[in-house]
């Protein structure tokens, strides 16, 4: 291939690295449907971006990055395959459906198949645990140690879940290639949970020492958006993508010197309005739907509300309540239900938002968010002796470190004002 003269262009890191950003899913679902060796392909992919970054930056960027990638991956896949032959072994091919046919060959026009790819990942027979994983690793390329960090689980423990998950697809006879007109509207809303999932991992993390895992959470969100430039008038991928970027939006305000910021306390200068704006003009375009697609619209419509307020006083927690309860009677979640008491009491005051907590006692009676809620509601409404055993049980259920040191300076707080 044709070396590029390097005057003007950018370093070799950066373009391979912007390459792998942007086409290692592309490429692996090109080379898995053409060999339909699941485990070759992936291996031989990371080779081809070793091979690159050791040449590149001495004979120079080819004209197609990507081609050279592809074609120096499928060079040795065939190695191995031959090798193999040789050997007198022969590994198990990924399934394909009937009347398939692989993509051709076209270093200069490579098709995109990555719909197909997280189709597979996110196929319903895989356990739930693993097919956001399993998406990270293959359609975004993320280093199996990295995923491992971000689910808080040792390295090994992450590389035997993701093995187990392909060795799943190629004994269960999973097939590439799915027929996405027939398949497609069934498995869009479990992809989208698998995302879903994935960002609220980075978004929200249960424990660690973590507030917010915001590469995480990013890559969540550009897997959306993948998903969204593949099937673009799905509204449940409309819907997610949004929800996602107002979401993430607020990343850089959440946490300030390794503190909670609540929301009414953020600087909203930092929010990322460019993303907003994309954001809102996606909620805008959704219309009522059904089933899981209403719920993220909801959801969505919530997080534009927020988005949307100049400031915390001017948010507009009438509507935000509105959502919820709709949002509750959808889904009859008590996590929606504790979220529409907040709202209430924002709206009509905190005792009417107390009045909404009864109900989910039992349910959410380990999660630490109902008690630190309860903390706050009682103490806004003056019951200061219930709001200070309620910050107390929510401290010890919290396992976040972060939160956990914000509801302990809460509760020193309300302790600071009996003395």
């Amino acid at each position: 291939m044709t070396s590029t003269s390097a005057r003007f262009s950018p370093p070799p890191e950066r373009v391979l690295d912007e390459v792998h950003r942007g086409e290692w899913g592309r490429l692996l679902s090109l080379l898995v449907a053409r060999t339909r060796r699941l485990d070759l392909a992936e291996d031989a992919l990371a080779e081809a971006f070793a091979r690159a970054a050791a040449r590149w930056p001495v004979d120079g960027v080819p004209d197609n990055p990507a081609g050279w990638l592809y074609t120096t991956a499928h060079r040795h896949i065939v190695g191995r395959l031959r090798a193999e032959a040789v050997a007198g072994r022969k590994a198990h091919l990924l399934a394909v459906r009937p009347g398939w046919t692989p993509p051709e060959a076209a270093d200069e026009d490579l098709g995109d198949d990555r719909l197909h790819l997280i189709l597979l990942c996110c196929h319903p027979a895989l356990p739930r645990a693993s097919r956001s994983a399993l998406a990270l690793r293959l359609v975004i390329g993320m280093p199996t140690e990295q995923i491992a960090r971000l689910f808080l689980v040792p390295t090994t423990t992450m590389a035997a879940r993701l093995t187990r998950a392909k060795q799943k697809i190629i004994g269960a006879g999973i097939p590439l290639g799915a027929p996405l007109h027939d398949e497609l509207d069934d498995r869009l809303d479990e992809v989208c949970r698998t995302i879903y999932l994935a960002f609220t991992a980075g978004y929200t993390p249960g424990g660690g020492s973590e507030l917010v895992r915001a590469d995480l959470a990013g890559e969540a969100v550009r897997l959306a958006a993948v998903l969204h430039h593949l099937v673009p008038h799905a509204a449940q991928v409309r819907a997610t993508l949004a929800l996602l970027m107002l979401q993430h939006s607020r990343r850089s305000a959440r946490e300030r010197d390794g503190r909670l910021v609540t929301l009414a306390e953020q600087d909203r200068s930092t929010w990322h309005h460019e993303e907003i704006q994309v954001a809102v003009s996606l909620v805008a375009g959704l219309t009522a739907g059904e089933g899981y697609t209403e719920e993220l619209r909801l959801q969505a419509l919530i997080a534009a509300e927020h988005a949307i307020a100049p400031t915390a006083d001017t948010t507009n927690w009438a509507v935000i309540a509105g959502h919820y309860a709709a949002l509750e009677t959808l889904t009859n979640s008590a996590i929606v239900r504790l979220n529409r008491a907040v709202a209430v009491a924002e709206a009509e005051g905190p005792r009417a938002g107390l009045a909404l907590l009864a109900d989910v006692e039992e349910l959410l009676a380990d999660d630490h968010r109902l008690a630190a809620v309860r903390g706050e509601l009682s103490a806004r409404a003056g019951d200061r002796d219930t709001a200070q055993a309620s910050f107390r049980l929510a401290i010890d259920r919290c396992a976040n470190e972060v939160e956990r040191e914000h509801l302990r300076s809460r509760l020193e707080t309300l302790h600071a004002i009996d003395r």
